[in-house]
């Protein structure tokens, strides 16, 4: 007796060929099967889930349609690729999404080449397919490129600028919008589907242009057509924006009824020029739990698809983003002039109390982080207070507003940044691995890291009354335990702490690593020093340590280079103290998704870790740093 395959239709896709093979009939029970085998993946290894529910039908109406991978799908953020993976071969290897050596949570070009474009951050997809459509008509070549972008990615100027680029080069590129903002509304029903499906076709295409050429002839005529099309549009589809830009606009059309979209984009893949197909999809389709709570289910752990998540909470203290959000109430209940703003991650920075308490001092822009700091900024010249709420990774993006807008100027915001560090398995594209680095080199800007939960609060504290910009970074997660004080209580600026008293080698430690230090310095006997400050540094510190200690080691969880270390160096160098330095930090490389507590054991910045570079440290052969003294005799004889 054979056993049952769950998956029928499904296990005989090993690739979009076999997808294409099978009749246009059995794409709906196809869906069903992706849907249920999603939820039942993403349920035992965590992920992104809500989104990817959403764009089932999607997913597979695009490369039954498209001849991927040699027309180009290029996706947006890749919270909506899971169904992607699983269709392009690698469904059986959805077990190991997101786990060291395994799939990643985002598309990736050196894992498949269906994954066109690696991508984690918002807003990237139509400029990458744009770039792929202009190389294909520099080359004579006539494959597609489609860029599928949710609509959240759309509040990004970086979208509209492609799009602006697109419709002035008359590109031949299609951009999907998928609207999962709202579910499917009475307008989009048979009637929208129909109306895409009619403007879409040669028929319709074939008149409006032709109509173009003749009229032509007789301007005025073909304005009043010009005028009286848009005014029809604007009754029927929102697309007047697009079609401005220069894209032909579809839609919007039910995104979770494959007949139609399959024949839609049959349509538009005939049809040449920029080309905008809005698809309304609902975020969780299919899985009631999350059609109810998106939010909830967007990035979820391992859980029960027959109970649904467990209450949030867990055990245990609080996250550093959780110590954050009380912070930013308990200061806003303190200062009427804190306002807060965030780049469309208000659940993920923890400012979901603040926004119901404060809904007229809370300011969520989108995913525009250039903007985020420059309307800090102008809100700071008017006298508020203004805290920036953003992710280390996300805070890229606004480099140039942050040294432009705030540091010349020298303006009171504060930026809270989370997710400093090592993200785990969302990988490379969300690590907050450079932001000393890139934060270090900016005069005027006070940098902090906070080495546990209260540490953090009062650090926020201190950066929020400075007269000037400020920094706090802190990891994703729980920190150490420590108890968090109620008060409002500021550190001395630039002043760190030394954490125990050894002999011989000093450790420096900037921000989360330091429990990992303090275990690491029992067993050498050494001196644990908490910096707090990447920027001012405590020079009186590191110059008395310096001349008392054989070996100065610098630890931190960001890139070594330009890093707190080398602000050491730098100090060091200036003041002429001849010690020896052994700094620690991330590698020169980008590392792969993992567990956070792996990928530290990777780049040795777990005990073990700093015990063995220590160690090694001292005994290479010939080492002539004052020769590390008694430090090197006491390390080679334990």
């Amino acid at each position: 007796m054979t056993q049952h395959e769950p998956y029928p239709l499904l296990s005989r896709i090993h690739a979009p060929s076999d997808l294409r093979a099978l009749p246009a009939s059995d794409l709906t029970a196809l869906a069903g099967e992706l849907r249920a085998f999603l939820l039942d993946s993403v349920s035992s290894t965590g992920g992104h889930l809500a989104s990817n529910l959403g764009s089932v039908e999607l997913t597979i109406a695009l490369h039954y349609v498209f001849d991927t991978p040699e027309d180009r799908l290029v996706w947006d953020v890749g919270h909506q690729s899971y169904p992607h993976k699983i269709l392009t071969g690698r469904r059986e290897a959805m077990s190991g999404l997101r786990t060291k050596g395994g799939l990643a949570g985002f598309p990736k070009r050196t894992e498949s080449p269906y994954d066109t474009f690696g991508v984690g951050h918002s807003s990237t997809s139509i400029s990458a397919a744009l770039g792929m459509s202009l190389a294909a008509r520099q080359r004579g070549e006539s494959r597609h490129a489609v860029a599928i972008i949710g609509d959240g990615a759309m509040t990004a100027g970086m979208a509209f600028e492609a799009l602006n680029h697109a419709g002035d080069e008359k590109a031949d590129l299609l951009v999907v919008l998928n609207d999962n903002e709202m579910s499917i509304s009475p307008n989009v029903g048979a009637m929208n589907n129909y109306l895409a499906r009619m403007l879409s076709g040669s028929l319709y295409a074939t008149v409006r242009e032709g109509s173009k050429r003749v009229l032509d002839h007789m301007p005025p005529m073909r304005e009043f057509m010009r005028r009286a099309e848009e005014h029809m549009k604007g009754m029927i589809v929102p697309g007047t924006l697009f079609e401005e830009m220069g894209f032909n606009y579809y839609g919007p059309i039910d995104g979770h009824d494959l007949p139609s979209l399959v024949k839609t984009l049959r349509n538009l893949k005939a049809l040449p020029g920029p080309r905008l197909l809005h698809v309304v999809t609902r975020k969780g389709h299919g899985y009631t739990p999350a059609e109810q709570d998106p939010c909830g289910y967007h990035g979820v752990g391992k859980f029960d698809p027959e109970v649904g998540l467990a209450p949030s909470g867990g055990s245990g203290g609080p996250s550093y983003t959780q110590v954050f959000g009380q912070w930013l109430c308990d200061m806003a209940e303190a200062d009427p002039n804190l306002m807060a703003i965030t780049p469309a991650m208000r659940e993920g920075s923890g400012l979901v109390t603040f926004s119901e308490r404060f809904p007229a001092r809370y300011f969520d822009v989108g995913i525009a982080e250039q903007h985020a700091l420059t309307v800090a900024a102008g809100l700071a010249c008017e006298g508020m207070k203004p805290v920036v709420a953003i992710y280390s990774t996300f805070l890229q993006r606004a480099y140039d507003q942050l040294i432009h807008d705030i540091a010349i100027q020298n303006l009171p915001v504060l930026l809270a940044i989370d997710r400093a560090g090592l993200v785990g398995p969302d990988g490379p594209t969300h690590a907050g691995s450079f932001d000393l680095s890139y934060l270090r080199c900016l005069p005027n800007l006070t940098i902090m890291a906070p080495a546990d939960e209260n540490e953090c609060r009062r650090m926020l504290t201190t950066g929020f009354r400075l007269d000037g910009p400020a920094a706090v970074r802190y990891p994703r997660g729980k920190g150490p335990g420590v108890a968090v004080q109620p008060e409002l209580d500021a550190l001395p600026v630039g002043r760190g702490e030394r954490r125990r008293e050894g002999r011989g080698v000093a450790l420096l430690c900037f921000g989360a690593v330091l429990s990992a230090a303090l275990q690491a310095g029992e067993a050498l006997d050494a001196t644990v020093i908490n910096m707090r400050f990447v920027k001012p540094l405590d020079e009186t510190l590191i110059e008395e340590t310096a001349r008392n200690h054989d070996l100065l080691v610098t630890l931190e969880d960001n890139a070594v280079a330009g890093g707190a270390g080398s602000g050491v160096n730098e100090t060091l160098s200036r003041l002429g103290l001849p010690v020896a330095v052994l700094n620690l930090g991330l590698p020169d490389r980008f590392q792969d998704h993992g567990s956070r507590e792996e990928l530290l054991s990777e780049a040795g910045l777990d005990t073990a870790g700093i015990l063995a570079a220590v160690r090694q440290r001292l005994t290479v052969p010939g080492a002539k740093d004052r020769d590390c003294g008694e430090a090197r005799t006491r390390v080679i004889s334990q």
